[in-house]
C-alpha cells in the first residue's frame, strides 16, 4: 500500500450506527455529541439534546467545546453527508476519535423520539421533576394580573438573560438572571412581606428560580408564573419591552444577606474547592477533560477573569448545560467571586444532572487576573 493510501485510511471518518450511539450514551466514558446542522434548523434543542455547533463553525470552534483531541466525538448531521467530510478534516488535524452517526438525525429519529436516550437532561423535564418533588407554588397569568390590579405588594422577577428580558417581559418586572437571584435579592426585594413571582418565557427557569429562593430560606411568599410570558400573551395582555428595570451593583448589605442564604441553600451540598493553580493543572491534564466555567455575569467576566476560563452565565448553564458542556464525564469547575452565590445556585441544581462539580472562589477585586 502506498504512503498516500495509508494516510487516507488513517484519516478516514469512522461511522457508527444508532445502536452503537445508544450504547455510548449509556456508558461512563467521556463522550461528545455534536449536532452540526444550522442553528435555525436545530431550534431550541436537538432531539439528542446535544451541543449544536453548525458545520461552518465546527473546525474553528471545536477546541473550545471539546478541548482534548482524543475525546470520543460523534458528529451528527441532517443526513446530507456533511459530517463525513468534516470528520475527515478533523482527523487530519489530529483528532483521533471522530465518528459520524450514519444517516444523521433522520436515522436517529426514524422510529420516533418517544423513547430515545438524550445526551443531556432536557431542561423542561428537569424543572418539572423539581416542581413535582418540591410542590413549587405557582400563579397563573390571570391571577398575577388580578394581584397587580388590586395593588398587592408583589414583584415579578424575570430570570432570563437581559437581552431576552429586554425583548419583552411582564410589565413592571425586574430582570435578574437566574444565577444572580441570591446575590441580588436583598436589593430587588427589600421587604419580607412582598410576594415574589418568578417568571421566564415558559417554565424551566421560573420553576428553578422560585425553588432556589425557597430553598435559600427567603421569608417571602414565592411563586413561579405558570408558562411565563407565553401565558401572559395568551391572556391577551401586553408585554413591556426595554431594559426597564434590571439589577444594580450589589451593595454590602445585599452581599451579606446573600452569604447567609448561600449557607442555607448549600447546607446539604458538599463540593470540593480548589485554587487557581490546581484548576489550571487540571485544564492541562492530557487524560481528563476539565471545563473552567465562570458563572458571573458576562460584564464581570469582561472586566476580569482567570486565564483559560470561559464565560458561562449561571442561569443559562442550568437551563441548557449541553450548549456549553459538550463532553459528558468531564470535570466542571465553577468559578465565582468570594461570596460564591452564583456558584452555590448553579452547583445546587447541576449536581442532580450527574456532573462532577468543583468550586473555585476567587478575589477578582484585589487581584489582577487578566
Amino acid at each position: 500500500m502506498s504512503t498516500s493510501s495509508i494516510d487516507k485510511a488513517s484519516t478516514a471518518a469512522k461511522t457508527i450506527d444508532v445502536d452503537t450511539l445508544r450504547l455510548w450514551l449509556a456508558d461512563d466514558a467521556e463522550l461528545a455529541v455534536l449536532d452540526i446542522r444550522p442553528s435555525d434548523e436545530v431550534g431550541y434543542a436537538s432531539p439528542l439534546f446535544a451541543t449544536n455547533i453548525p458545520a461552518d463553525r465546527l473546525e474553528a470552534e471545536i477546541d473550545r467545546y471539546v478541548p482534548r483531541a482524543v475525546v470520543r466525538t460523534v458528529l451528527v448531521d441532517g443526513g446530507d453527508g456533511v459530517a463525513q467530510r468534516l470528520a475527515e478534516h478533523l482527523a487530519e488535524a489530529g483528532r483521533s476519535e471522530i465518528h459520524v452517526l450514519a444517516g444523521g438525525i433522520p436515522e436517529w429519529t426514524r422510529n420516533g423520539t418517544e423513547d430515545l436516550p438524550t445526551f443531556d437532561v432536557p431542561g423542561k423535564d428537569f424543572s418539572l421533576g423539581i416542581r413535582d418533588e418540591r410542590d413549587t407554588p405557582s400563579v397563573s397569568a390571570a391571577e398575577l394580573k388580578t394581584l397587580k390590579d388590586q395593588g398587592a405588594d408583589v414583584v415579578v422577577i424575570d430570570t432570563r438573560t437581559l437581552p431576552e428580558f429586554t425583548a419583552g417581559h411582564v410589565p413592571g418586572a425586574v430582570g435578574v438572571p437566574g444565577a444572580e437571584l441570591l446575590l441580588r435579592f436583598a436589593d430587588v426585594v427589600p421587604s419580607p412581606d412582598t410576594h415574589v413571582v418568578v417568571s421566564c418565557a415558559g417554565l424551566p427557569r421560573a420553576i428553578i428560580g422560585a425553588q432556589t429562593l425557597i430553598d435559600s430560606g427567603v421569608p417571602n411568599q414565592v411563586s413561579y408564573l405558570h408558562d411565563g410570558t407565553r401565558a401572559w400573551k395568551e391572556e391577551n395582555l401586553e408585554l413591556e419591552a426595554g431594559a426597564t428595570a434590571v439589577y444594580a451593583p450589589v451593595d454590602h448589605a445585599a452581599r451579606e444577606a446573600a452569604a447567609q442564604r448561600v449557607e442555607t441553600i448549600a447546607a446539604g451540598d458538599k463540593f470540593p474547592r480548589i485554587d487557581v493553580e490546581t484548576a489550571q493543572a487540571w485544564a492541562a491534564d492530557p487524560d481528563r477533560t476539565t471545563y473552567l466555567l465562570d458563572v458571573r455575569t458576562p460584564e464581570e467576566f469582561d472586566q476580569s477573569h482567570l486565564p483559560g476560563s470561559i464565560t458561562s452565565e449561571g442561569g443559562q448553564l442550568l437551563g441548557v448545560s449541553y450548549r456549553t458542556i459538550a463532553v459528558r464525564g468531564a470535570r466542571v469547575v465553577l468559578i465565582d467571586d468570594l461570596t460564591g452565590a452564583r456558584a452555590a445556585v448553579v452547583s445546587h441544581w447541576l449536581q442532580r444532572r450527574g456532573f462532577e462539580i468543583v468550586l473555585l472562589l476567587h478575589d477578582f477585586e484585589s487581584r489582577v487576573t487578566r
